[in-house]
């Protein structure tokens, strides 16, 4: 038995179901889901509150800057280690937008987001947005982040999404991924496969800034992909750690 599928055996999958939204509206008019979304979030946020923090971050940072708008989804064939399924690209095609979030157990940039990041997409997913995190850390420098982990760890903070491992590493060095956590968004433009849409932040809280987080500027991003309109802000790349390749 594969350590992915021994990591499955009497694991249950809680992965939410996503429906297309029936209507769009211009990204303009969708402040209010914006204010929506952060209010659910961030309560203190949405009062103008801060929320504070003690963490003091030492980890190397890193931005990701690999790929830019138009670069296309790479195909890729990875293991849930919650359920032991298998995913690829295509189970994704049905969706007008698909986020693919590289993150990891250990990172403290993680860690600051991991409640807020469970919590937006679960709102987006509703809307028809669906959503994939990958872990690509090597396990023997990082044994925290191994499989048996990033289930009890999928388990934990009730991720919506399925959360898959990249042993091999082979499709971090595809997407072109550097940190966790990073952040692809793809929409459909009537070719396959998906078409990056936005590359950047989650928003400008870090773990040790006291910025409250917002998920700000990835919520606006999917609120554009879903509606069909352009993005009317520039992107800021994300902030995070290094990805931790084999040696």
């Amino acid at each position: 038995m594969s350590l992915v599928a021994a990591c499955a055996a009497g694991a249950r999958a809680s992965l939410l179901s996503s429906s297309p939204s029936s209507s769009s509206r211009p990204c303009q008019a969708l402040a209010h889901q914006v204010r929506a979304y952060r209010s659910l979030v961030s309560p203190a946020a949405s009062r103008g509150g801060r929320r504070s923090t003690r963490l003091r971050v030492r980890a190397a940072r890193l931005e990701s800057t690999g790929v830019s708008v138009g670069f296309r989804a790479p195909q890729f064939e990875l293991p849930e280690p919650l359920t032991g399924k298998i995913w690829t690209l295509d189970d994704f095609e049905g969706s007008p937008a698909l986020l693919v979030m590289f993150i990891c157990n250990h990172c403290p940039f993680v860690k600051h987001l991991k409640k807020d990041i469970a919590k937006l997409t679960s709102f987006y997913m509703e809307k028809g947005l669906a959503s994939v995190a990958i872990s690509s850390n090597s396990i023997v420098t990082h044994p925290q982040d191994g499989p048996e982990y990033m289930a009890e760890e999928a388990k934990l903070f009730k991720y919506p999404f399925p959360y898959l491992y990249d042993e091999s590493q082979e499709v971090a060095k595809g997407f072109r991924a550097v940190c966790t956590p990073e952040f692809y968004l793809f929409k459909k433009d009537g070719r396959r496969p998906f078409e990056l849409f936005y590359h950047g932040q989650f928003d400008d809280s870090r773990p040790s800034n006291n910025v409250p987080v917002t998920g700000r500027d990835l919520s606006r991003a999917i609120d554009c992909a879903l509606s069909g309109q352009e993005l009317p802000f520039d992107q800021k790349p994300s902030v995070g750690c290094s990805i931790k390749w084999h040696k």
